[in-house]
């Protein structure tokens, strides 16, 4: 006989069976059987910075764990690591050697990038998903997203139809080199557009879009542009990026990239903005749904686990395991290749 309790409302009284949700959690495979969220290296993008004449791995300071790579049989080895593991994707940031105003080694059909993805696709051709930010910010001397234009007063202002133009410009080279999914980060209007055009145009509708929609102007970028070298050497980039206090301004972003041709669409960062992801995801449930969990946020969790503050396991997947449950359904994480030692541990973790 179920168990059951009365309960008053006012004049009325109403019985309610008694839940024990103990019972589903008295073992680790009573656990495992009924959890809701799932974590599988598949899930998980790795990103990868690429610096040209380079010839051994340069650790990240602020990154501990982190290298930039160079454009040898390093990379490969540590790219046949990933894949071995189960970890499918990268997504690929180049250091250029020469940067100038106009951010030209992005689109050089010959760039530190174009040749990265040519190199990966010759040695694993169909077992790796390679993506390529679409971004100027790591090729401009200035270190914005886009050209920058002077204003008489002294000021400038980021001209965004010449900036998507060349955004445009860049996915086709990457394009032409085999690349599987573009990834336009720079937060300019109509950047999707111009670049779902420019690949048709050019032959390459099968060409994915992973579109930057929700990138806010967080202070979590600041590793990232130490291991970039794209910090901007002026002024800052919340003329162009989304203000944190703001989640509904998401939903008009992502609208606008789905409509213009996204194929996936990204929350960045994750772990701060978890309502937003879960916001994205239950007003586009049918598009799929990336998370970037940032260099700062990395470089946080690794200083407290440095530190012996945290357990590296459990943090590390319980971190992960927030970004999925809120509503990702890919998350980029520098603790890509790391996580997937243990990720079948989560039974006993958890």
């Amino acid at each position: 006989m179920v168990e059951s309790e009365v309960i008053r409302l006012g004049s009325s009284l109403f019985t309610y069976p008694v839940i024990r949700p103990r019972r589903l959690r008295s073992s680790g495979l009573i656990r495992d059987l009924v959890a809701e969220t799932t974590l599988k290296p598949s899930d998980l993008i790795m990103p990868l910075f690429i610096k040209e004449n380079l010839n051994e791995p340069e650790p990240i300071k602020s990154m501990p764990g982190q290298y930039r790579w160079p454009l040898n049989d390093k990379l490969i080895n540590f790219v046949d690591q990933l894949v071995n593991s189960g970890v499918k994707s990268v997504i690929l940031f180049g250091i250029p050697e020469h940067k100038d105003e106009w951010g030209s080694s992005a689109y050089d059909e010959h760039g530190i990038i174009q040749r990265t993805i040519r190199f990966l696709k010759d040695s694993f051709e169909d077992k790796l998903v390679v993506m390529a930010d679409v971004c100027l910010c790591e090729y401009t001397d200035h270190g914005h997203c886009g050209v920058v234009k002077k204003l008489p007063n002294g000021g400038y202002i980021v001209d965004n139809d010449t900036t998507i133009g060349l955004y445009a410009k860049t996915a086709v080279t990457y394009a032409e080199a085999g690349v599987d999914v573009v990834a336009p980060s720079g937060m300019m209007d109509g950047q999707v557009k111009a670049i779902r055009e420019a690949l048709d145009r050019a032959g390459f509708s099968n060409v994915a879009i992973m579109a930057y929609s929700a990138k806010y102007a967080s202070s979590f970028f600041g590793p990232f542009r130490e291991a970039a070298s794209s910090a901007p050497k002026f002024g800052d980039r919340r003329s162009y990026q989304m203000d944190p206090r703001n989640a509904y301004e998401a939903l008009k972003e992502v609208t606008m990239d789905i409509g213009e041709g996204a194929d996936i669409v990204m929350v960045k960062p994750a772990t701060l903005y978890l309502d937003v992801i879960r916001l994205v995801k239950q007003s586009f449930p049918e598009v799929p749904l990336a998370a970037y969990q940032v260099s700062g946020e990395y470089a946080m969790l690794k200083a407290a686990i440095m530190n012996g503050w945290l357990d590296e396991r459990k943090a590390v997947l319980e971190s992960l395991i927030a970004i999925r449950r809120a509503g990702a359904d890919l998350i980029i994480t520098y603790f890509a290749k790391d996580v997937v030692n243990y990720i079948d541990e989560i039974e006993r973790l958890f």
